[in-house]
């Protein structure tokens, strides 16, 4: 970490010139987390705004460090191992997080669907942590992927307590354009929002796409308000029978995870 600290110093001895350099740092982990995936060295000065020479020196010092791995005949840059150790600790030592991972897997062995632990990061829904169904088509998310918050039973939820000015905040007129083309309205979300507040269960159909629905049931953290959400993603053809099953269980599960998470 040396190497990090001596490189984000390097600057102008001015507050700005500290700040370049800092904000550069995160910029590119920002920028290398919405991708996805190892995208090509040169290809980072275009789309991070920043002299070549600049980026270049930036991703060997964090290679170096560990916190990146170039990889590849074209030098593809993604996250290093030391990334991965700071995550595996975080999660370990993030209680709500830790308990919630191994009830999401036992969810999701239990009802044979895909089971989901999803909070809010900045304004998207992230999931943290999914465990797929077994059912011979399954329905799965990367972990760690980021979608609109009005496309999600968890997105209502996690913003049942907002105002209607907070969420119109997060919201942006994509965020509102479903991946069918539709267009949801701001007033009418922020309703949904309202709705969720204090229920056990929030349901959505057909929003991402046409043949799934998702449950979510809050976990209530120390404040009294819901600080994640534990998920199914299930067909949405299931028979009232099956989908009452399911949402008791999550209910369950959401309570058992709240009552934890107070006791911190």
């Amino acid at each position: 970490m040396d190497l990090v600290l001596s490189a984000l110093m390097e600057q102008k001895q001015d507050q700005n010139g500290r700040e370049r350099g800092i904000d550069r740092v995160l910029k590119l982990f920002a920028y290398l987390n919405d991708y996805g995936r190892p995208v090509r060295v040169a290809d980072l000065p275009k789309a991070l705004g920043a002299p070549r020479s600049t980026i270049y020196e930036l991703v060997r010092v964090l290679t170096e460090a560990g916190l990146l791995e170039v990889s590849g005949e074209d030098n593809r840059v993604f996250f290093g191992k030391l990334m991965y150790l700071y995550g595996t600790n975080y999660v370990r030592e993030n209680d709500l997080i830790h308990r919630g991972t191994a009830e999401v897997d036992r969810l999701s062995r239990e009802t044979g669907e895909t089971s989901e632990l999803c909070v809010l990061y900045r304004n998207k829904q992230a999931i943290i942590h999914m465990s797929p169904g077994s059912r011979p088509m399954r329905i799965s998310s990367e972990v760690g992927s980021q979608i609109s918050i009005p496309w999600t039973a968890s997105g209502r939820v996690l913003l049942a307590h907002a105002t209607a000015d907070e969420i119109a905040e997060r919201i942006t007129p994509d965020d509102l354009l479903l991946p069918d083309g539709r267009l949801l309205a701001l007033t009418d979300f922020v309703q949904s929002c309202h709705d969720a507040r204090g229920r056990d269960i929030v349901v959505t159909r057909g929003l991402i796409n046409s043949f799934t629905q998702c449950f979510a049931a809050p976990i209530i953290g120390p404040s009294g308000r819901p600080e994640a959400t534990i998920c199914l993603v299930v067909p949405i053809d299931i028979n009232e029978a099956q989908s009452e099953r399911l949402q008791e269980t999550l209910i369950a599960s959401g309570r058992k995870l709240s009552v934890q998470a107070a006791r911190r």
